[in-house]
């Protein structure tokens, strides 16, 4: 029903989505069974034997997500986290070595640190936005995976991604981008010379709170890693059930109409925030000053629906703020309709205190739902003051 020349919306509601061809129903079907009937021994009916390997659902999900970010094959997961452990498992073994962000996401420096390494995996980390920081971390003939994150999370910065795929292929590794931040619908990693998408599905490609999930999608003509992350997924077993694959399925059908009210709010909310004294440094690479945005401008559609900033008065005073708001929800997690407020250093990178990684104590991060926008700045504004 799609091709690579329908636009990005009609990928996402129709691609893994045609109509059920006994009943008609618009609606894939949400296959909650284990295992299915074989026609003898071996004769399993369009490939299907046990939903660990393949299910109808998740099959859906993945030729949509395929379809959405311009790979060859798309892969769901029961986490982010999932995604990431099977990508790092399937492409990395012992005397490897891979670069991360210097500002990256807690829980993939966490994965990193404590369980990758202890494979015999060694890693660096260099700024994402300069290839030439990562260039210089290069360990020729070592060096096998590039991670990188773009805007970054928390502190929104950007990495020029053709610049970072040929330092990569230069070195002779892979470079994965984590798309979570700026979302399928604002980026294309794939189209600028990544080797890998990665998303937790959790956030906009679900969109609404409801579901936890992750996501790999591969290149065009990269089947043998294709292959490698398809038998590492079943060899490993963290794959997005039933019910979870059709949750996100159905929230990437909204995507690209979330999307642009997400950045448009965000992008009064900016405004709001730069009309503030006691606000230090606002994070959001939509800003001219933002040391990325011009970068961003040319890879991404629009910036995007998360901002961190600083408040003046100390970590506590950020902490109190936070505590006052009452449209906003406190709480981790991201990109859904709601709009969330929390204290990266004390909530989602706890993980990298006392490391290269820690981030500012009056940092206060920002996922923009998509709310009335005046509401959000005047809870902000009573929160804050």
């Amino acid at each position: 029903m799609t091709n690579e020349q329908h636009g990005f919306s009609t990928r996402a509601i129709h691609a893994g989505s045609e109509p059920d061809p006994r009943t008609g129903a618009v609606t894939p079907a949400i296959y909650q069974t284990s295992t299915y009937k074989q026609d003898g021994v071996g004769g399993f009916r369009e490939g299907y034997e046990y939903s660990r390997s393949a299910n109808p659902t998740r099959t859906a999900l993945e030729t949509c997500l395929a379809a959405i970010e311009g790979g060859s094959r798309g892969f769901a997961f029961a986490s982010g986290l999932a995604a990431e452990d099977t990508l790092m498992r399937a492409v990395l073994q012992p005397g490897d070595h891979m670069i991360i962000p210097t500002d990256a996401y807690g829980g993939t420096f966490r994965l990193v640190d404590k369980v990758v390494k202890r494979w015999g995996v060694d890693y660096s980390l260099a700024k994402v936005g300069q290839a030439d920081a990562i260039r210089g971390e290069i360990r020729p003939g070592v060096t096998k995976l590039i991670w990188i994150e773009t805007p970054t999370n928390p502190l929104l910065g950007i990495a020029d991604i053709a610049a970072v795929a040929q330092v990569a292929h230069e070195a002779g590794a892979l470079l994965v981008v984590d798309n979570t931040f700026a979302s399928s619908y604002l980026q294309q990693p794939l189209a600028l010379g990544a080797d890998v998408v990665m998303h937790s599905t959790t956030k906009y490609a679900g969109g609404h709170s409801d579901v936890v999930g992750g996501a790999l999608v591969v290149g065009e003509g990269k089947d043998e890693l294709a292959e490698a992350v398809a038998f590492h997924q079943n060899s490993l077993g963290a794959v997005a059930g039933p019910m979870d694959s059709w949750l996100v399925l159905r929230g990437l059908k909204t995507l690209a109409v979330r999307m642009e009210a997400h950045c448009n709010n965000a992008e009064k909310v900016v405004e709001y925030l730069q009309s503030r004294k006691d606000v230090s440094n606002i994070y959001y690479p939509g800003l001219e000053s933002h040391p990325g945005h011009d970068i961003a401008a040319k890879q991404m559609k629009r910036f995007g629906g998360m901002i961190s900033f600083q408040l003046d008065g100390g970590e506590q005073n950020a902490v109190d703020a936070i505590g006052r708001t009452k449209v906003w929800t406190l709480g981790e997690s991201l990109g859904g309709v709601e709009s969330l407020i929390e204290h990266p250093a004390r909530m989602t990178h706890a993980s990298v205190r006392g490391t290269e990684l820690e981030v500012p104590a009056d940092l206060i991060r920002l996922s923009v739902g998509i709310e009335d926008v005046d509401d959000l700045i005047a809870d902000l504004d009573q929160a804050l003051r």
